[in-house]
């Protein structure tokens, strides 16, 4: 496990629990370096200020807010500092709340949460109330000057923190495209969830794998092991014609249910999760009807050697 990023204590009324707080989630994107394509070169960047043409050091630089009427205002350190903040090394929970009623799309960053006490006996009895209730605590939690609603829950045992994102930075949508659509028949909406019942499963997300990492990975170790550190550029495949647009929505469910139990009679019964990108999907069809015409051309010349005997 990393270093924990932050220390302190979750108040859960008059009790206090002692923790230590860690990043849960890593992202596993590989990460590029621009550069000169002419010579390898890495490519820095420099602060240049607008006013004068001088570069800028960090530590001579301060943050400006510009209002939407084009008024600039400054401010400094010493401003920030006067801001009313909360206790920055206590997490106080603010109220239980039902799990259901908060919307997923108000979660943010996750965070382990680790028990700084020689006798973790409070934290492990707060687990185990929120184990035991259907209930989320709601908390305030400060990281980087930054005041966030926070959800603590627990996962496998373990507290984790989940920040929340504030109301007003969801943004509210409405598109026009969905006023005037028809509602969907009642055998549209039945073959639907007969589809939905086909392609059920528990959830598993070992099974799932980030093909374009993967293979992104084995480009960059082939390129590696050549000795040559550069990669040649390969031509694209001509992407698949696009179907037109099917307007009868139960033909199109029907498809669906079709495609859906040819796959679980080939796996036994269970359906297996799509793993593979569309444009792969695409390409192997490609690949598919080519093999397929061969051996159709060897059966033709088999077939005029046998009359020519």
């Amino acid at each position: 496990m990393a270093r924990a990023i932050w220390k302190g204590s979750i108040a859960f009324g008059l009790v206090n629990v002692p923790v230590k707080v860690y990043t849960a989630t890593e992202d596993h994107d590989i990460r590029f370096h621009q550069v000169h394509a002419k010579d390898g070169g890495r490519i820095k960047y420099d602060r240049v200020c607008t006013v004068c043409g001088k570069s800028v050091q960090f530590a001579d630089i301060d943050k400006a807010y510009e209002s939407p009427e084009g008024d600039k205002v400054i401010l400094t350190d010493e401003d920030f500092a006067k801001l009313p903040a909360a206790e920055k090394h206590e997490i106080p929970v603010l109220q239980f709340v039902p799990s259901d009623q908060i919307d997923p799309i108000l979660y943010d960053k996750s965070y382990y949460l680790e028990p700084d006490s020689s006798t973790p006996k409070a934290y492990v009895l707060l687990a185990k109330t929120l184990e035991r209730i259907d209930r989320t605590a709601l908390v305030h939690f400060t990281l980087r000057q930054k005041t966030r609603l926070a959800a603590l829950r627990v996962r496998d045992g373990m507290l984790v923190l989940q920040a929340l994102l504030w109301p007003d930075e969801v943004r509210a949508v409405e598109f026009e495209s969905l006023d005037d659509v028809a509602e969907p028949r009642p055998q549209e909406i039945k073959m639907a969830e007969t589809l939905v019942d086909t392609m059920s499963d528990d959830f598993d997300p070992g099974i799932f794998t980030d093909e374009y990492q993967i293979e992104l990975k084995r480009l960059l170790d082939e390129a590696i092991a050549s000795g040559t550190g550069k990669v040649t550029r390969q031509e694209e495949a001509a992407p698949a014609e696009m179907d037109a647009e099917v307007v009868d929505l139960v033909a199109a469910l029907q498809r669906s249910l079709e495609a859906s139990g040819r796959r679980a009679a080939a796996n036994g019964g269970a359906a297996e999760p799509e793993k593979k990108p569309a444009k792969k999907a695409a390409a192997k069809k490609a690949a598919a009807s080519k093999s397929a015409a061969k051996p159709a051309k060897k059966a033709a010349k088999k077939s005029a050697a046998r009359k020519g005997a």
